[in-house]
């Protein structure tokens, strides 16, 4: 195991450790915490790792969810079977919009997903009568009790599942042709690589791990609104990405972590927690443009001949 596992080990056990010793607000803000960071580390693959900036990933999110919520609500359809259903809907979306935008990149890639985002925001609030529009759908939960904890680790499970699925999918070829795609995509094209095929196949993939982070947060949440796809909310997910680390998958994760953990301690002052997120934004590009994780993670990674070197010195 590398120094990088040891140190991704502990994050989680200390995950695992945190309701034994913390009251239930912070358990509730811990489960929510691993909506986002499913939300950041899987929109980290889609532009870190293979340079696809899109902004429609809430909206696979709330299309996971509501597809779910819906087929439960009005067809009787166990939740088990609704959370696949919503799954693979949002990633039939995501191969088609994978489809749609593979001529487009960077601000038009951005500006035509942020389209389609705002579009099917405004059918969730227009369709009343089957999504009850600004008032919400009420989601049934999953489990009884007045405690938070059962949400709280699995919505953990479903976090650590998906970063195992997405380093796996990484340390392939797939990996590597989604990088080179990244770095120069008339160059990967010109070298054999299919570059539509693992465009939209990393549409697929991302769109399906953000339905499913939507069809964990209805039935937690109790409750599912169009504000799901505003735009700052896909900028607080895109903020947490960067802060943790774009090209760092544990690292967009812990970065959504601590800034909806911050955004949480810092809500007494209101809207200028926002500021302060802005703030913390800056200085994470100016001084660790990595990413946070990247920072905490370099010491405890820097080889001991190294270490032993600058004692002597």
């Amino acid at each position: 195991m590398t120094r990088s596992h040891a140190v991704q080990a502990v994050l989680l056990i200390a995950a695992l450790a945190l309701p034994a010793w913390a009251g239930p607000y912070w358990v509730h803000v811990g489960a929510i915490a691993w909506y986002y960071a499913l939300l950041a580390s899987s929109w980290a693959l889609l532009a870190g790792y293979a340079g696809q900036f899109s902004f429609a990933h809430v909206a696979f999110a709330a299309l996971g969810g509501y597809a779910s919520a819906l087929l439960s609500l009005h067809f009787g359809i166990p939740p088990g079977i609704g959370v696949v259903a919503g799954i693979v809907l949002a990633m039939v979306a995501g191969a088609l919009i994978g489809w749609l935008v593979l001529r487009l990149t960077g601000p038009y890639l951005a500006l035509f997903t942020l389209a389609l985002s705002e579009i099917f925001r405004l059918m969730l609030v227009a369709e009343q009568q089957l999504t009850r529009g600004s008032l919400g759908l009420q989601v049934p939960g999953w489990f009884g009790g007045e405690s938070d904890r059962p949400y709280y680790y699995f919505g953990l499970s479903l976090l650590v599942a998906a970063l195992l699925l997405m380093a796996g999918l990484l340390r392939t070829r797939v990996g590597l042709f989604l990088r080179a795609i990244r770095d120069d995509e008339g160059a990967a094209r010109a070298a054999g690589v299919n570059t539509t095929l693992y465009k939209i196949l990393v549409f697929v993939v991302t769109s399906g791990l953000a339905g499913l982070a939507g069809t964990y947060y209805g039935p937690f949440v109790g409750i599912l609104t169009p504000s799901m796809v505003i735009l700052p909310e896909m900028g607080l997910v895109i903020a947490m990405a960067v802060i943790g680390g774009i090209e760092s998958l544990p690292g967009a994760a812990v970065g959504a972590v601590i800034v909806y953990g911050l955004s949480e301690l810092t809500r007494e002052y209101g809207q200028w927690r926002f500021v302060l997120l802005g703030l913390a934004l800056i200085l994470v590009q100016r001084f660790a443009q990595n990413g946070i994780f990247a920072v905490l993670e370099r010491p405890l990674l820097r080889p001991p001949a190294v270490e032993a070197e600058r004692g002597r010195g």
